[in-house]
């Protein structure tokens, strides 16, 4: 084994298996922290989730490769501090937080609430300087990750038991996943993810040293209290951390020409307003709702356009006005569903009608496509509400609302409809291709041309395009029928024509990406890509690993292509399971377990069958690949949800086991297992680069990528790492 420098040599607990299992906690548990909490702070990466995940692990990666230079846990610390301090100061946030608008006056990746340029040159600067704070906070990022690279990198190179010590990093990462998962769940705010954080770096801060440990500790305290003015929201009524996102509640003044009682931000942007269009209370204030839209808001016109709408089905049911809405109406059975359950309880709580109280109303905390597929009443009415979202899954660019607006979603809730039903769609349709491409939709599943029409915003509701379909014969007869709502349809379509030319490609299951004009990368990536490849420059002559590519040999390529494509791998398998179980929080969350599982599978098979040839196991992943590739796992969602979990993911993650055991027989017989995960990890890098393909091909292609990484893994065979003579500061 190595020798290293004294003076880094006591990092950690002494006992090794338990210094990897706890930095393989620390690490996962950092990396899905940072995922949520810089994603929501600053949106552009909550739109490019795989940002963080990629600099996270190419921070890995750096410090597997230079794991034999000296550990510096304080090196972690001050960038994570910096962090911090930047959104513990509320004026400091906001600025940070404009990144997203800088970066949206490109235009080709539609952001909400995105900024105006007048001039190109504007345009330039508005786009440097926020691709400038960008990489600025990738670099602290980075930074945080490379000292635990470093470690983990060091005690897995001189652990003699390499199936054993990678079986503990696996069952570590494990547990860091689900320790954040559980803290997610409920409803923890930051403050709580840092406390926890630094309690697992309390292991690594060297006590055992003579000098400096007890700065370290007292800069853990300082993160902790930090983090608590980080997590805090000025003016806010309420703050919730949800398994999703970050919920604030704002008191409206009406004084200053707000509309509704409350305002609720997600990932501190306006959301959703909170209304009280209670019939009394409407009437009591005439100077506020204008007499002519009472009764036809946004929230009342769906219930219009059906003679006796007794079931009704909202999905996106949010804070509960879409409910209030058909409780004035006279529905007698609502359904309401909506993904993040503490915007159903602020709902509950704080709206002014309490819809939510009502017998009639069952509230359903689920995917809106996971509902449709397991429900089996008719509905008289389905409606959807403002689902667009600002929010991402954990490990695909994928937002929560995507897989709502594809043809085979709609095609599911049309056969929910009772005869003569009728589906209303509102969407905030900031672009012309948005509309015609829902428009589009539309007609090609109900052989109709829907009625569209934009509604304006008003102290009724913020308003958006409404589209009618199912039985447009029925709400056309209605509307003919209320002569006031017929006079303001038309006044809205003379004044805010929807434009619709059926030109626009429709959202699928493969293609999910509505907020995308056509099949191609946005420019943006194309600039987060040089941007990356900078970070990667820079970093590298920073950390003392300039020389990685010079000594990178047959063995480096083969870990490097298993990295990228068991990160495609994994990626299919959460975007797959998804459709089929839900894009909520769990089932990500057990898709991800799920993979973990079947590595820790792999190497249980790979110690007791150690003569195992690798020819039919790479067989086995080429085959399983290309049946992913031709069976549509969407066929299996009408099963019970038991059933259709263990089915669809028994499939999604059964290549796990046969990569699994690929890679931990090669890793077990490299000599520098540290060179080897730094390897792989880059691999991982880009195969979450990758994904960008995605935008062009189509999530199933990705199978086809995968299919290649494991050809060319098969190809460069894995001789043994050289281990290379240590650096003049051994």
């Amino acid at each position: 084994m190595s020798q290293y420098p004294t003076e880094s040599i006591h990092v950690g607990p002494s006992n090794p298996i338990w210094g990897i299992f706890l930095i393989s906690v620390l690490g996962l548990f950092m990396e899905m922290l940072f995922i949520r909490w810089i994603g929501t702070e600053v949106r552009i990466f909550a739109y490019l989730q795989n940002l963080v995940l990629v600099t996270c692990f190419l921070g890995l990666g750096l410090g597997c490769f230079t794991s034999h230079e000296p550990i510096e846990v304080r090196k972690l610390l001050r960038p994570l501090l910096f962090i911090i301090l930047l959104f513990a100061i509320p004026i400091v946030r906001e600025a940070v937080g404009m990144t997203t608008g800088l970066l949206s006056v490109l235009g080709d990746f539609l952001i909400w609430y995105s900024a105006i340029s007048r001039s190109p040159l504007e345009t330039v600067l508005f786009v440097i300087l926020g691709l400038t704070v960008t990489f600025l906070l990738m670099w602290q990022m980075l930074s945080i990750f490379v000292p635990v690279g470093r470690l983990l990198g060091r005690l897995m190179n001189g652990h003699p038991n390499t199936i054993w010590a990678y079986s503990v990093n696996v069952g570590g990462s494990l547990v860091g996943t689900w320790l954040f998962v559980l803290l997610s769940g409920l409803n923890q705010p930051t403050v709580v993810w840092f406390a926890v954080t630094s309690g697992l770096l309390l292991f690594f801060i060297g006590i055992r040293q003579r000098n400096g440990w007890r700065l370290n500790v007292i800069l853990l305290c300082t993160l902790v209290v930090l983090s608590w003015f980080a997590s805090f929201e000025f003016g806010s009524i309420e703050t919730v951390w949800s398994p999703y996102q970050k919920l604030s509640l704002v008191k409206v003044d009406q004084n200053m020409g707000q509309i509704g009682n409350y305002i609720l931000k997600v990932n501190n942007v306006g959301y959703q307003v909170l209304l009280d269009l209670n019939e009394q209370n409407v009437r009591a204030d005439p100077a506020h709702f204008p007499i002519e839209l009472r009764g036809f808001s946004q929230y009342d016109i769906p219930l219009l356009l059906h003679p006796n709408p007794r079931n009704v089905l909202i999905v996106g049911a949010g804070t509960g006005n879409d409910v209030a809405g058909a409780l004035r109406h006279g529905a007698t059975k609502i359904t309401a569903v909506e993904i993040d359950p503490a915007i159903l309880n602020m709902g509950r709580r704080y709206h002014p009608e309490r819809p939510y109280s009502s017998p009639s109303v069952q509230m359903v905390a689920d995917d809106a496509r996971s509902f449709f597929a397991t429900s089996k009443d008719r509905y008289d009415i389905i409606s959807f509400g403002l689902l667009d979202s600002h929010t991402t899954t954990a490990m695909t660019n994928a937002r929560l609302d995507h897989y709502v607006y594809t043809r085979e979603s709609f095609e599911k809730a049309k056969s929910l409809l009772s005869p003569g039903g009728v589906m209303v769609i509102s969407f905030e349709a900031q672009k012309p291709f948005i509309a015609d491409r829902m428009a589009t939709v539309m007609r090609d599943i109900f052989n109709k041309e829907p009625i569209s029409f934009r509604i304006p915003s008003s102290s009724y509701g913020w308003g958006g395009v409404m589209f009618v379909t199912g039985d447009v014969s029925t709400a056309q007869q209605q509307i003919a029928r209320n002569k006031q709502l017929a006079s303001l349809i038309n006044n809205w379509q003379q004044k805010f024509p929807v434009e619709v030319t059926h030109t626009t490609p429709v959202a699928t299951d493969d293609w999910p990406y509505i907020y995308l004009k056509t099949r191609s990368i946005p420019i943006l990536y194309y600039l987060l890509a040089g941007l990356m490849i900078l970070l990667l420059i820079s970093s590298m002559r920073y950390w003392n690993a300039i020389d990685i590519f010079a000594r990178w040999r047959g063995s480096h390529w083969h870990f490097f292509f298993l990295g990228a494509a068991f990160m495609l791998l994994e990626v299919q398998s959460i975007s797959k399971s998804s459709v089929v179980l839900g894009n909520t929080w769990l089932v990500n969350a057990v898709i991800i377990s799920g993979v973990l599982v079947m590595i820790l599978l792999a190497n249980l098979i790979a110690a007791r069958f150690p003569n195992i040839s690798l020819v039919p196991v790479y067989i086995a992943i080429c085959g399983i690949c290309l049946a992913l590739y031709f069976v549509d796992l969407a066929r299996f969602a009408f099963l019970p949800y038991a059933t259709k979990a263990i089915i669809v993911g028994s499939m999604t993650t059964l290549p796990m086991i046969f990569s699994g055991i690929v890679f931990i027989r090669s890793f077990d017989g490299v000599t520098r297992k540290d060179e080897a995960l730094g390897a792989n990890l880059i691999g991982a890098v880009v195969g979450a680069l990758l994904q960008s393909i995605t935008f062009i091909t189509g999530i199933k292609t990705l199978l086809l990528i995968v299919l290649a990484l494991y050809i060319l893994a098969s190809l460069t065979k894995p001789q043994t790492v050289i281990a290379h003579a240590p650096s003049s500061g051994k």
